[in-house]
C-alpha cells in the first residue's frame, strides 16, 4: 500500500521494486534480440487478378435476349466476395498442397549455408517432437488422425490472403513463406489450380438438367402431399379440419348446457327425495281413528276396599273411641289404601281403532315417483357423458391432426408455387443454354506471382531497434501490477482513511543511519497526539500492541519512555497488576506484541486507557493488520491510533537530492 502523489513517489516506487524491473526489462530485451535472430524468416510472393463481368457473377436476371458485354455491379451483393470464396476452397487449397508435395518429393535440394543447415536441423527435429505429440494426442483420442495433405493445406490457409477494395473489380493475393522462390511458385500453382477448377465446374455446369429435374421433383411432391392431405381428412371425416373442429365444438357445447340441465334437476331431484324420506321416518306408519277409555279394575277395587274400610271405621266409633286399637287399625288400613289408589292409575284405555297414516302414504308415493325420474336422468346423463367422451375424443384427434394438415396445406401450396417457379426457370435455361460459353472464365491475371527476396517477417532490425523501449515498457507494467498487488504497508499516506484508525506517527528506520532530527520529530509527534491533560489530572496508561512479534512495540516503548521523562514526567514499563494504576502526573506503558498468538496480552490492555497498534512497514500486510483492529475492536470496542515502525525511503540520497535541486 503506497501512496502516489508526486514524481518522487514514483521513483520511490521503481527502487522498490528495481529487482522485478530490471528482471522485466532484461528478459524482455533478451526474448525480443533472441526472436530478431531465431524467429523463422517469411518472404511473401503478390499477384493480382481481375474479374471480368461476365455470366456467373452478375445479379441481373435471366432473361430471353442476348446479354451485354458489361453490366453495372449490384450494390446489394459485392460479387467478388463469392470470387474470394472459391480461390480460398477446400477443393483448391487440396490440389495445391498435393502439387506441392509432389514437387517437394522430387526436387530435394540441401542448404547451401551452414546456417541454414542449422536452422533446417533445427526445425526438422521440431517437425518431430510435433509429429511426436500429435501421434500421441491422436492415440487418446484428444484430435483427429490428418493426412500431411491435409496439414499442409491447413498451414497454406494460414499463410494465403486474399483482399480487394469496395467497389474494385481486382482481387490482391498475397502467399506468406520461408522461402521467396517457393512462395512464387506456390501462389501461381494457386493461381492456376483455380482457374482451371473454375472453369471446369461452371462448364459441366447445365441448368436444363437440374431444372428439368426440379420440376420432376416438384410434381412427385406435390402428388405425395396431396395423398397425405387425402388420408388425413379420411381419418378425421371431414372436409377440412376449421369446418370438422366447428362442427364438434358446436355439438359439444350443446350436450354440455344439457349436462349442466340434468344434472341441476337432478340434484334438485335427490334433495327433494332426501327431504321426503327424513319427513316419511319421522311420521308414524297408522294413526288411532277411535278410542275406548274407562276406570282401571285395580283402582275400581281399590275404591271399593276404601269405602268398605270407611264404613267399618263408621260401626267402630258408635262403639269405641278413636284410640282404641280396633279403630286406630282401621285408621292405618284407610291411610294404605288411600296411598295405594293415589299411585294407581285412575283412567285405563280398553280398545282402539287404528287406520294408516295418509300423509306418509302421500309422501311414499312422491318418492317412488321421484326416484324412477332420477333413474331416467341418470340415463339420459350417461349417454350424454358418452357422446361427449366421443366428441372429445374426435376433437382431440382433430386437434392433434390440425397442425400436420396445416403443414400439408402449406407445404403444398409452397410446393405448387415452387413447379411454377422451376417452369418458368427452366424455360430461360433452355434459351441460356443456346449462348457460348466464352464468358465462363472471366478471371484475367493482371500481375503474375512476384519473387520478393525481401524478407516480411521478422524485420529483426526493427526488433533490435524497439528491444529497449519494450523492455522499459514491460518493466513500467511490472512496476504497475507490483504495485498493485503489494500488500504491505509502505507509509502512512493512506492509513486512516483504509482503516479507520489515525495515524499517530511515522517512525523512521535507524537502524543504518541511526537517530536523527526527523526520528526524533516522530517521536515528539507521538507525545503530542497524548491527552497531557488526563495526563496531568489522572495518569495515563497507554497500550502498545502489535499483530506479530517483533514489529517494534518494545523499541517504541523504551523510545517513548525516553521522550516523556525528558519532558518530566513519571514513566513505568509494563508494571505489575497490582501496581498498574496510573498516578496523576505519571505515564504508564505496557507492551502487547504478538497479539494474535500471545494471551497475556489481552490482560495487559484491559487495563490500558489507549490502545495503539504498532504496524512494521515493509513487512505487515493490510489484511493482518485488519485482522489485528478486528480483534482490538471486538475485545475492547476502540483503537485509539496506529504507529508505522521502521518507515523507509527506499530512494538513495543523491536522487533525492538531485530531484529537490
Amino acid at each position: 500500500m503506497i501512496d502516489i502523489r508526486s514524481f518522487r513517489d514514483l521513483v520511490r516506487l521503481f527502487y522498490i521494486y528495481r529487482r522485478a524491473f530490471v528482471i522485466a526489462l532484461w528478459l524482455t530485451v533478451a526474448l525480443v534480440v533472441a526472436g530478431a535472430f531465431l524467429l523463422p524468416t517469411r518472404y511473401a510472393s503478390d499477384a493480382r487478378l481481375l474479374v471480368k463481368p461476365g455470366r456467373e457473377n452478375l445479379t441481373v436476371p435471366i432473361d430471353v435476349g442476348e446479354r451485354q458485354a458489361f453490366a453495372p455491379m449490384s450494390t446489394q451483393r459485392d460479387p467478388i466476395a463469392d470470387e474470394e470464396k472459391m480461390l480460398t476452397g477446400r477443393t483448391v487449397v487440396m490440389q495445391v498442397a498435393r502439387l506441392y508435395l509432389n514437387e517437394m518429393a522430387q526436387a530435394q535440394q540441401a542448404p547451401a549455408s551452414v546456417w541454414k543447415k542449422i536452422k533446417l536441423g533445427a526445425k526438422q527435429a521440431v517437425q518431430a517432437v510435433l509429429d511426436g505429440a500429435r501421434s500421441a494426442l491422436v492415440l487418446i483420442g484428444l484430435t483427429e488422425a490428418q493426412s500431411p495433405e491435409e496439414r499442409l493445406a491447413a498451414r497454406f490457409e494460414d499463410r494465403f490472403t486474399v483482399t480487394h477494395t469496395p467497389g474494385s473489380n481486382v482481387m490482391e493475393l498475397r502467399f506468406t513463406w520461408d522461402d521467396p522462390l517457393v512462395a512464387q511458385r506456390v501462389l501461381q500453382t494457386w493461381v492456376r489450380v483455380y482457374t482451371d477448377e473454375r472453369t471446369a465446374v461452371l462448364g459441366r455446369k447445365s441448368l436444363v438438367a437440374f431444372y428439368d429435374g426440379k420440376v420432376r421433383d416438384a410434381d412427385q411432391q406435390v402428388d405425395s402431399l396431396k395423398g397425405q392431405l387425402r388420408a388425413r381428412l379420411e381419418a378425421i371425416d371431414g372436409l377440412s379440419a376449421s369446418e370438422r373442429l366447428t362442427a364438434i365444438t358446436k355439438r359439444i357445447n350443446e350436450l354440455r348446457d344439457r349436462q349442466a340441465e340434468l344434472l341441476a334437476e337432478r340434484t334438485a331431484l335427490e334433495q327433494g327425495v332426501a327431504f321426503a324420506q327424513g319427513r316419511a321416518r319421522s311420521l308414524s306408519g297408522d294413526v288411532v281413528a277411535e278410542r275406548d277409555v274407562g276406570l282401571g279394575p285395580n283402582f275400581l277395587v281399590l275404591s271399593n276396599q276404601l269405602a268398605e274400610l270407611k264404613r267399618q271405621r263408621i260401626e267402630a266409633l258408635r262403639v269405641y273411641k278413636d284410640t282404641a286399637p280396633s279403630v286406630v287399625s282401621l285408621n292405618e288400613s284407610i291411610a294404605t289404601v288411600e296411598a295405594q289408589l293415589k299411585n294407581e292409575e285412575r283412567n285405563t284405555q280398553r280398545s282402539e281403532k287404528r287406520t294408516p297414516n295418509e300423509l306418509g302414504t302421500l309422501l311414499a308415493r312422491n318418492t317412488l315417483e321421484k326416484s324412477l325420474r332420477l333413474k331416467e336422468l341418470g340415463s339420459m346423463a350417461a349417454s350424454v357423458e358418452r357422446e361427449l367422451s366421443q366428441l372429445t375424443d374426435a376433437r382431440r384427434k382433430v386437434l392433434a391432426s390440425e397442425p400436420e394438415l396445416g403443414r400439408i396445406e402449406q407445404a403444398l401450396a409452397v410446393a405448387e408455387k415452387s413447379r411454377l417457379l422451376y417452369l418458368d426457370s427452366l424455360e430461360k435455361a433452355r434459351i441460356d443454354q443456346a449462348l457460348d460459353d466464352s464468358r465462363i472464365n472471366n478471371i484475367a491475371v493482371i500481375e503474375a506471382a512476384t519473387l520478393n527476396p525481401s524478407r516480411v517477417a521478422p524485420r529483426s532490425l526493427l526488433l533490435l531497434l524497439l528491444a529497449l523501449p519494450a523492455g522499459l515498457l514491460v518493466g513500467g507494467v511490472t512496476l504497475y501490477l507490483c504495485s498493485v498487488a503489494d500488500q504491505r504497508i509502505h507509509d502512512g499516506g493512506r492509513v486512516e482513511a483504509r482503516f479507520g484508525v489515525p495515524l499517530w506517527s511515522s517512525l523512521k528506520d535507524i537502524a543504518h543511519s541511526g537517530e536523527d532530527n526527523d526520528f526524533h520529530a516522530s517521536l515528539h509527534r507521538i507525545y503530542g497526539t497524548l491527552p497531557l491533560e488526563q495526563v496531568a489530572e489522572r495518569g495515563l496508561t497507554l497500550g502498545l500492541a502489535s499483530s506479530r512479534a517483533g514489529e517494534g512495540v518494545s523499541f517504541l516503548a523504551d523510545h517513548l519512555r525516553r521522550v516523556l521523562e525528558a519532558q518530566g514526567l513519571r514513566v513505568r514499563v509494563n508494571p505489575p497488576q497490582a501496581e498498574s494504576r496510573a498516578e496523576p502526573g505519571e505515564v504508564v506503558l505496557l507492551e502487547a506484541s504478538d497479539l494474535l498468538r500471545n494471551r497475556e496480552a489481552f490482560l495487559r490492555l484491559s487495563r490500558a486507557d489507549q490502545i495503539v497498534l504498532v504496524v512494521e512497514a515493509r513487512a505487515s500486510l493490510v489484511p493482518v493488520v485488519d485482522n489485528a483492529l478486528g480483534v482490538l475492536r471486538t475485545a475492547f470496542r476502540k483503537v485509539d491510533g496506529i504507529v508505522l515502525n521502521r518507515r523507509r525511503f527506499e530512494v538513495p540520497p543523491r536522487v533525492l537530492r538531485w530531484l529537490q535541486a
